[in-house]
């Protein structure tokens, strides 16, 4: 039982439900960036997003809503093909849905390493695709998303479906799996170090890992995402950090080697 049942769909619910949650969790974390209190957990000044970002924020909503619709339109698409009207979707034991949930993150996450990598190999696709990302040298929580919508489509949307449907979980269970995905993705752009986040404690991958990707010194290392830094360590990419204080205030992710 789950609250939306009898009044929307799973289908419904796994189109729309992270593309919700993704404006809520990534628009509070906005409105809280700049307040003067947690200026201490920020690990780029202010003055740093003003002068180093290359597109503004209004550009980045643009850019974001636009992948939000096609990632809709795909997800419907998806679940008219898999799912069959005609029988009772029967939810597996929760061991299976752990399972599937498991499997979904290692599938994603091997997905987003490879094309992620190459992107960055490749000087066409990079110039004219990926460096889009990258016009965010300081990250936020509303630019999580804020890609080329071909990159958008392949990264993300191709890389959600081929879970999706890699790990068989049923409709129901990809609400809870593409929600968490939403979350953590946002959470590792949100530019913030907080003491009580328990992404950023539980895992490896998270907002000063892909932080340290995000600068010169780390744009070929740290390709993993969202959820573990497996690749990234078993192909030679791992670029190690340590969060230190900065003189002007708050922290800074500062890789080990050059």
């Amino acid at each position: 039982m789950v609250p939306w049942e009898g009044y929307v769909s799973d289908e419904t619910m796994g189109t729309f439900a992270p593309i919700l949650l993704y404006w809520v969790y990534a628009g509070g974390y906005q409105l809280i960036l700049h307040r003067r209190p947690l200026e201490r957990y920020r690990l780029h000044t202010r003055a740093e997003e003003d002068e180093k970002n290359l597109v503004g924020l209004p550009a980045v909503v643009r850019g974001v809503l636009l992948q939000q619709l096609v990632q809709a339109v795909v997800a419907m698409i998806l679940f008219m093909v898999t799912s069959d009207s005609s029988t009772v979707v029967v939810q597996p034991p929760i061991i299976i849905q752990t399972f599937q949930f498991l499997v979904a993150m290692l599938v994603m996450d091997s997905w987003q390493y490879f094309v992620h990598r190459y992107m960055h190999q490749n000087k066409f696709l990079y110039r004219h695709i990926h460096s889009q990302h990258h016009r965010l040298i300081v990250p936020y929580a509303i630019g999580a998303l804020y890609n080329h919508p071909l990159e958008g489509l392949l990264l993300d949307t191709v890389g959600g479906a081929i879970s999706f449907l890699i790990s068989g979980m049923t409709p129901r269970t990809s609400v809870f799996f593409f929600c968490f995905a939403v979350l953590k993705t946002v959470d590792d752009h949100c530019g913030l170090w907080l003491p009580y986040n328990i992404f950023q404690h539980l895992f490896q991958n998270n907002t000063a890992y892909h932080d340290v990707h995000h600068q010169l010194q780390g744009s070929k290392y740290n390709y993993s995402q969202p959820f573990f830094s497996i690749w990234d360590r078993i192909l030679g990419t791992h670029m190690p950090y340590n969060l230190v204080s900065r003189n002007e205030g708050g922290l800074e992710a500062r890789p080990l080697r050059d």
